[in-house]
């Protein structure tokens, strides 16, 4: 297996788990996805959009980097991240949307990589200023252990709401593997 095809398999993960998390967090009242969670994020909802952000901030680093060639038609109403804080939607329907979307934009690129691309350099400025160098690789090694992180922070707080979240295990996410199309 290489770089790129481990990248395919982490992009359908990443698609399947959030598509999965949202069916939960769609058992919530309105009321529950804004209920204080005395937990890193306030509520339901600040997770997704944090999760969002991390998304759409690295999706702007790698357009800016010129690393990707998307269909404009796929950025087309895609908001830009700017802060951490940022709340891009504030409905679980709202999210279904842009969720959706942002998973087919991470798709696109990943079906699209080589390993070539993998090893050239991202360039980009932290929203705290720090100036970071990596290579492609790495900087999607991020983006992916981001969303996970964030989502098994995410499933702590619907089994406190009593909520059945699934099996979140790789293997049974994707059983194609890394051969993921």
């Amino acid at each position: 297996m290489n770089l790129s095809s481990n990248f395919r398999m982490l992009a359908r993960y990443n698609q399947r788990m959030n598509q999965q998390l949202l069916a939960v967090c769609e058992q919530l009242s309105s009321d529950q996805l804004q209920e204080q969670t005395h937990s890193f994020f306030p509520n339901v909802m600040a997770y997704w959009n944090h999760i969002m952000f991390g998304d759409l901030i690295m999706l702007q680093r790698l357009i800016a980097n010129d690393l990707v060639s998307l269909d404009k038609s796929s950025l087309a109403g895609l908001p830009v991240a700017k802060s951490v804080n940022d709340t891009f939607v504030s409905t679980i329907n709202e999210l279904r949307i842009l969720r959706t979307q942002v998973d087919d934009v991470y798709l696109q690129i990943a079906q699209s990589l080589t390993d070539a691309t993998c090893s050239k350099v991202v360039k980009y400025t932290t929203t705290e200023g720090e100036r970071i160098e990596r290579n492609v690789g790495e900087f999607l090694q991020h983006i992916f252990n981001h969303q996970t992180h964030h989502r098994g922070q995410l499933t702590c707080i619907l089994s406190q709401f009593g909520l059945d979240f699934g099996c979140t295990d790789l293997p049974v996410i994707v059983p194609e593997g890394y051969q993921a199309q």
